[in-house]
């Protein structure tokens, strides 16, 4: 079977555009994205962006990975979040062990959820270690075959010694219904909960070492999981915003031609020159988006193509691009809104959906811009104070 290429894949993802705008409300009505879409985006192929090829994926480029998410939210952003989580954590669990990617990648299809932060309690044992925690807010939770999950991983002495990242099968794992949201309401991203389940060693990862770019995979050769760790988990998150946003862009544009506004001699939105001006801010901060991610997912892709690590100057100048990108996502869907006029804030507008989709998904404490930018300046001006390790 010949590999589809980045276009085909977007491609996909675009046919399901109005399939997932037929069922966003019933998506966003029962806090899960509807099992006809996520049959849908599992027939395209498109929980496989991420996986290696020699388990049947795609292994595409991060480029790939963000026009598809962009592509799915389009049509519904919870869904678009959903693909762009269960990508991103099916590439954390490619660089782990030989053994645990087999275990992985082993069934039909695969679908990884995850939570980075270490909140667990682990016990060392013969050949691995016990684990017990809760893991908020674990987006996709419904549809998990796998999650990784961040724990502190202790000595023989009860010390912590390392931070750590476990594979964990989905079934092991009890579910708590907690997401209610104002925005991405059927993304799923619900508590997950172990209760002293026991991780081998072959399924455990290294924090501080992946950050450096040290992965337990063997499989070196290829260059997407050789990718920048911190990064890439933090730029995927614009994926799903920069669909968002063109999303409410063209509602906005196509409802111009016959929308008047209100209390103004202004028959259509189109003939005023203030909503012209609106238009065009809010395309170009759009634009600005779209050009820093895509600037950055080429330094990623290229880096990891060369067999190159990036440094931490341009590792931290992704964490700011990232953040300035979804803060411009933001800005833009306010002129948007304030453009449209009240009427999109109606039940039956998609375009409140849009507004506080994008709103919600940009708190994402990762894609913090006031953060991102703190660190990028500290490394501008060589100040070697650290105000995080996700860098």
């Amino acid at each position: 079977m010949t590999e589809p290429t980045a276009a085909e894949l977007v491609a996909r993802a675009r046919a399901l555009q109005p399939l997932l705008r037929e069922h966003a409300a019933e998506t966003e009505a029962d806090r899960r994205v509807a099992d006809e879409c996520i049959a849908a985006l599992g027939e395209a192929g498109l929980f496989k962006v991420s996986v290696p090829r020699r388990y049947g994926g795609h292994e595409a480029t991060l480029r790939t990975m963000l026009d598809v998410s962009a592509a799915v939210a389009e049509g519904d952003g919870s869904a678009g979040w959903v693909v762009a989580l269960v990508n991103v954590c099916n590439w954390l669990a490619a660089l782990f062990s030989a053994q645990a990617q087999d275990e992985v990648f082993g069934g039909a299809e695969p679908r990884v959820t995850g939570v980075l932060t270490p909140s667990a309690t682990t016990r060392k044992v013969d050949g691995g270690w016990q684990v017990s925690g809760r893991w908020y807010f674990n987006s996709g939770s419904w549809w998990s075959t796998w999650a990784v999950l961040g724990a502190p991983l202790t000595g023989d002495d009860g010390e912590v010694m390392d931070q750590g990242l476990v594979l964990i099968r989905a079934a092991d794992l009890a579910i708590e219904d907690v997401w209610h949201v104002a925005g991405m309401r059927g993304t799923a991203s619900n508590c997950l909960v172990a209760d002293d389940v026991f991780v081998p060693s072959h399924r455990v990862m290294s924090v501080p070492a992946a950050i450096e770019g040290e992965y337990p995979t063997p499989f070196t050769d290829e260059p997407l999981y050789r990718s920048a760790f911190i990064p890439l988990l933090t730029l995927v998150l614009a994926g799903p915003q920069l669909g968002l946003g063109r999303a409410a862009l063209d509602l906005v544009l196509d409802k111009a031609a016959k929308k008047p506004i209100s209390y103004t001699f202004f028959e259509t939105q189109a003939e005023s020159v203030a909503f012209q001006l609106q238009m065009a801010d809010a395309a170009t901060k759009l634009d600005v988006a779209s050009l820093l991610c895509y600037r950055a997912a080429a330094d990623i892709d290229d880096a990891a193509e060369r067999g190159e690590y990036l440094d931490y100057r341009n590792r931290a100048r992704v964490r700011a691009d990232t953040g300035y990108a979804v803060q411009n996502v933001v800005e833009a869907l306010t002129t948007l809104m304030n453009a449209h006029g009240a009427g999109g804030f109606a039940d039956a507008s998609p375009l409140q959906r849009i507004w506080r989709d994008a709103n919600v998904a940009a708190r994402h404490a990762v894609v913090s811009p006031t953060v991102g930018y703190e660190v990028y300046g500290k490394a501008l001006l060589g100040v070697e104070e650290k105000i995080t390790p996700l860098v």
